[in-house]
């Protein structure tokens, strides 16, 4: 099966090396970079090798102490659909804010997977579906206001449903996948663009205009914006959902689900209810 081509990879290496270049810091990066390197300190082991995969710099200041030995790769120099290591060559591989704009990601998650030791861990975090809801939004109605038409302006994401099970193809064990949302007012439409220059996730749609935003479409997009994603004190919001992995490499010593009819004890018993026959209602007066 072909992979869709949704990103031009290019032009999104180039962004993010012009963003690490001007080497403004994101509050969203360095807040989810912290948040991963706490859940990293929960896992009772001290890594060796680790992999830092197109994570930005002021990621990296807070996963360094979670291994002793780093490979890091850059967006603009390496390619996480054709990763070049060798299989079992770490025992972490960490990834913050960087592959949501993969094309392969099914791919990607299996060479990740590959490249772990037995009982290596992998953790990522990645923007998920209702990222820049109000963005999108706002774009096709001000858009088709302004010239009838609606081109690809905010890349699409995926939902963390999707995601756990990607995670389960690629051969992980032990896979979770969570999210967590965090709403920005800005006092101004420009605020935003500031912040998603500085993260280097301006548009990189392989099937965007090359044309640059019209005048009439810039002012009835944020004409949109305003009458429909703004709150009382005129302040735009802007959601920017971010999705958990985490997974691990096979190993024999991991926990195993039990086989159907293996329990030891009831369902009913451990919970300390009564079990019913199929199709019979319970009484809520009962204890």
């Amino acid at each position: 099966m072909s992979v869709p081509h949704i990103f031009d990879r290019k032009t999104y290496a180039l962004h993010r090396l012009r963003a690490a270049r001007r080497g403004v810091a994101s509050f969203l990066v360095e807040d989810v970079a912290e948040h991963l390197a706490m859940r990293i300190g929960t896992v009772n082991r001290r890594f060796q090798n680790a992999l830092d995969l197109s994570s930005r710099d002021e990621s990296f200041l807070h996963l360094k102490p979670s291994a002793e030995n780093w490979t890091r790769s850059f967006a603009w120099s390496a390619d996480e659909e054709a990763l070049p290591f060798a299989p079992g060559s770490f025992d972490l591989v960490v990834s913050v804010l960087a592959l949501h704009a993969v094309n392969d990601l099914p791919g990607a998650l299996v060479q990740i997977r590959q490249c772990l030791k037995p009982d290596g861990l992998f953790i990522a975090a990645l923007f998920g579906g209702e990222t820049l809801s109000e963005l999108r939004q706002a774009f096709a109605a001000g858009e088709l206001d302004a010239s009838g038409g609606i081109s690809p302006r905010v890349a699409p994401f995926a939902d963390v449903r999707d995601l756990g099970g990607l995670l389960q193809r690629a051969g992980f064990a032990l896979p979770v996948a969570d999210v967590e949302r965090t709403l920005v007012r800005y006092r101004k439409f420009d605020g935003l663009v500031a912040d998603l220059r500085a993260l280097g996730e301006t548009n990189a749609l392989h099937e965007r205009l090359k044309k640059p935003l019209s005048r009439n479409v810039l002012a009835a997009t944020l004409a949109r914006y305003a009458s429909e994603h703004a709150e009382a004190d005129g302040r735009l919001r802007a959601t920017f959902e971010v999705i958990y992995l985490t997974g691990w490499s096979p190993h024999e010593s991991q926990q195993k689900p039990l086989r159907p009819g293996a329990a030891k004890m009831r369902l009913a018993d451990a919970l300390g209810t009564q079990e019913l026959p199929a199709g019979e209602k319970a009484d809520p007066t009962r204890r």
